[in-house]
């Protein structure tokens, strides 16, 4: 039991959901290593949302309403730390929810589907190995892709993503949306939006968003879409790590 005077309280309770979905064939193992890299950032932070993570948590939601075939993509690590946010998201957007693995077993699509369901989600794509599509000049397992979710996709969120998909999809002309806490992470500066930010922050705040933007005009949205300007928001982000002495 972690006390909650503790002054890394939140930090131990992510940590202690890492490695609770480990022990239950939700996460692979590398996936502990990523969260403790992208800890490792957020203390350089400040572990709050910074201005520049708000611009790019805007401009995410402006293009996700504007989505005509919008599609979240969740791997261990989300459905460990998020996966009731994701259903919400889903529902508020009308957007599916796709399982998509690096290390990819039966086993683990199971364990992540019974989460996802547990959290809500009715209808989760890329769980039939047998109706799965390969996007090309990827050379990973994540090259798969369900034909009515992210393969038919105009725009994915792909949190806590490897970069190689992120490039690939871009280039295959869709939105990538991703949320990492490092800027200079190939995933960060291949994608369309990227938020540099923990992701158990930026889900409340993107919902919240996503339900004050849908009740403005598509030109509205579309404007701040040209207003947000990727790499200048990363540069920006960069500004906002410390080294404390």
């Amino acid at each position: 039991m972690i006390p909650k005077n503790h002054p890394r309280y939140q930090s131990l309770l992510l940590r202690h959901k890492i490695v609770k979905a480990y022990k239950n064939g939700i996460l692979a193992d590398s996936g502990m290593i990523a969260h403790g890299r992208g800890e490792a950032f957020d203390y350089l932070i400040g572990e709050k949302t910074s201005p520049s993570a708000h611009k790019a948590i805007k401009a995410a939601a402006a293009t996700l309403l504007l989505s005509q075939n919008p599609v979240l993509s969740v791997n261990g690590n989300t459905a460990a730390l998020v996966a009731e946010e994701i259903v919400e998201l889903s529902e508020v957007l009308d957007a599916k929810i796709e399982i998509n693995l690096f290390y990819r077993t039966e086993e683990r699509i199971k364990a992540i589907e019974k989460v996802l369901i547990g959290a809500g989600a009715s209808d989760i794509y890329g769980t039939d190995t047998t109706n799965l599509k390969f996007i090309d000049g990827i050379e990973s397992p994540r090259a798969t892709a369900s034909p009515q979710g992210i393969f038919d996709a105009d725009v994915v969120l792909v949190p806590l993503e490897d970069g190689d998909r992120a490039e690939i999809l871009v280039q295959s002309g869709k939105n990538i949306i991703t949320i990492d806490l490092n800027p200079l992470s190939r995933t960060s500066k291949m994608s369309s939006i990227s938020i540099m930010d923990n992701i158990v922050r930026t889900l409340p705040l993107l919902i919240n968003e996503s339900l004050s933007l849908k009740k403005e005009s598509k030109n509205t949205l579309k404007n701040i879409l040209i207003n947000f300007n990727n790499e200048k928001n990363l540069k920006e982000s960069l500004k906002t790590i410390e080294i404390k002495k």
